[in-house]
């Protein structure tokens, strides 16, 4: 797999951690706007890199924190034809919570199903409780250990 150039890739960088510090203070769509940033000094084909996994990956985070669950899905289901995502349990967490919040609750199944699967108890922590209670609906075995501290 090539590599993108240190300027290109420092520049992304940069870009990426500029948006993860307003997206932890809740400034959702200024972070976007770093993100896309990034996303944009991606060579073509752009899912063809591996940062082009973690710019969507921060994007459909920061599309999901904000609400916007129709963009989260759109942002991380493009996201999986990207290096490396097919797995990613954070992605897949993201994703699977994006298609409960639409309804689509067969696909949240899947996806929360490869998250629970990927991730420990201390990541499901932070989560809303809800998610995992559903999964619990349609598995067996699935213990919701974050009602502890909801």
């Amino acid at each position: 797999m090539s590599e993108l150039n240190d300027q290109t890739y420092d520049s992304i960088c940069r870009l990426c951690e500029q948006g993860d510090t307003l997206a932890e203070d809740g400034q959702y769509a200024e972070a976007l706007d770093l993100y896309w940033q990034a996303w944009d000094l991606l060579p073509e084909p752009k899912t063809d890199w591996e940062a082009a996994t973690w710019i969507l990956a921060a994007i459909g985070d920061a599309d999901f924190l904000s609400g916007d669950f129709t963009a989260a899905h759109e942002h991380l289901s493009h996201a999986m034809y990207c290096p490396d995502a097919i797995g990613n349990p954070f992605l897949h967490l993201r994703l699977g919570q994006a298609q409960f919040e639409l309804g689509n609750m067969e696909r949240a199944a899947d996806e929360l199903m490869r998250a629970y699967m990927g991730l420990d108890d201390e990541a499901w922590l932070d989560e809303d409780p809800k998610y995992l209670d559903f999964l619990a609906t349609v598995a067996e075995g699935i213990e919701n250990h974050s009602r502890k501290n909801h």
